[in-house]
């Protein structure tokens, strides 16, 4: 496969579900293509052999996603080396072009023309590594099926509020587990409750979260002694409520066999078990590090992963009056979001807690001192990446450096 540093034709495609546009630019920026382009594979291998033509070609695309797979598929068929650029970055760049018209014809030359002018700077994706895309597909999945539960849970709290205000403090923040699901979805109504007396409420709950049961039962049954009243529409509340808890625990069992599956993917990559080895890093954000970045080639260091990720400070700087550094709203957010996460659960160890808590004492509160220490752990995970080697703390380190010393 061609290396972006070969690349002379560039072509720039607004990804669509049945179209896409592409415009074809030659390295000094004359068009060559410009036409509609049907996502089939006849249409697409067209317009990448129309390109081949004339040089070394590197594809440039919006949105890595699942109606762009075709493209992707034909691209690594034929050696092409891929670009992404996120769509923030499009939209700011396409500011610098003269118009204000929101045309795929302009949005594909703006695509072709920023990577043809920046190919240092954009992001070329991994797309001969099959388990890289698996994990892209998975985690797509998974985000979604996130949303999902974040919907369903925000939707039953709603409505346990509109039945018993009293009943949502008592098991509204308790939802992710079974035994509180079940209960709802056979109980979904105070009198339902009522009728069903403790001994019952235990009984059911035990069977899936048993470490709660009592704890719950002694809830519910305040709850019910705070609210006698019974609210209008309480039977169609109470179908609502069952739904809502018998399809929240669905989409919860789905994400935790996803999870299982997004893992065994993960580990299978060489680059698996050496991210895992970092605190705070498990099968789950590992794997959206892992799927965002590859083998981290495409950065020349852990401050331009930083940057790619929008976790380096942004200085800002005007005269007298402006003087600072600000957090950046720039960067790939979901790559972002698995750094602080990870960043978040490796504060039990002693090195990330030690950095963490030198900078609380310089002043900046917690999530601050938290986008810190994700910005320091991209510098080790670039180099973790790029040599293969496990994390090493900073003991084991030392007894390293002392061992070759001594060899």
């Amino acid at each position: 496969m061609a290396t972006p540093a070969q690349v002379e034709i560039w072509i720039g495609v607004d990804v669509g579900k049945e179209f896409h546009h592409a415009v074809v630019l030659d390295d000094a920026g004359e068009i060559l293509v410009d036409r509609r382009v049907t996502n089939s594979e006849a249409d697409l291998v067209k317009l990448l052999d129309a390109a081949a033509e004339n040089g070394v070609v590197g594809l440039v695309i919006d949105q890595p996603g699942s109606i762009a797979q075709l493209a992707l598929a034909l691209a690594r068929q034929r050696e092409v080396p891929v670009a992404y650029i996120p769509g923030l970055v499009m939209r700011r760049a396409a500011d610098l072009y003269p118009g204000d018209a929101k045309t795929d014809r302009r949005d594909a030359y703006v695509i072709a023309d920023t990577a043809r002018s920046r190919r240092g700077q954009i992001h070329w994706l991994s797309i001969d590594d099959d388990l890289l895309v698996q994990l892209r597909v998975l985690n797509g999945l998974d985000i979604d099926l996130a949303a999902d539960s974040t919907r369903h849970a925000n939707r039953l709290r709603d409505a346990l509020t509109s039945i018993s205000p009293a009943l949502e403090r008592a098991v509204g923040s308790k939802l992710q587990h079974a035994g509180v699901r079940d209960l709802l979805a056979k109980y979904p109504k105070p009198t339902a409750l009522r009728t069903a007396g403790k001994t019952r409420i235990r009984t059911l709950v035990s069977k899936r979260s048993p470490r709660m049961a009592t704890s719950i039962t002694e809830r519910v049954g305040k709850a019910l002694d705070e609210q006698t009243v019974s609210v209008p529409a309480e039977e169609t509340l109470g179908r609502v409520i069952a739904e809502l808890a018998v399809e929240f625990g669905r989409i919860r069992d789905r994400r935790d066999a996803l999870e299982a599956e997004i893992e065994k993917v993960f580990l299978a990559h060489p680059l698996g078990p050496v991210l895992i080895s970092l605190p705070g890093i498990g099968a789950r954000t590992g794997a959206r590090i892992l799927a965002e970045i590859g083998d981290g080639s495409g950065f020349a260091s852990g401050s331009k992963l930083a940057a790619y990720a929008g976790l380096a400070p942004v200085t800002r700087q005007s005269g007298t009056s402006i003087r600072g550094e600000h957090r950046s709203r720039r960067g790939n957010h979901r790559l972002k979001n698995a750094m602080f996460l990870a960043a978040f659960a490796s504060l039990n160890d002693p090195d990330s807690r030690a950095f963490y808590d030198r900078k609380r004492a310089e002043g900046k509160r917690h999530n601050a001192a938290l986008i810190c220490l994700a910005r320091r752990r991209c510098d080790v995970i670039h180099a973790m990446l790029r040599t293969g080697e496990h994390y090493l703390t900073s003991g084991q380190l030392a007894d390293r450096t002392r061992d070759q010393k001594a060899a």
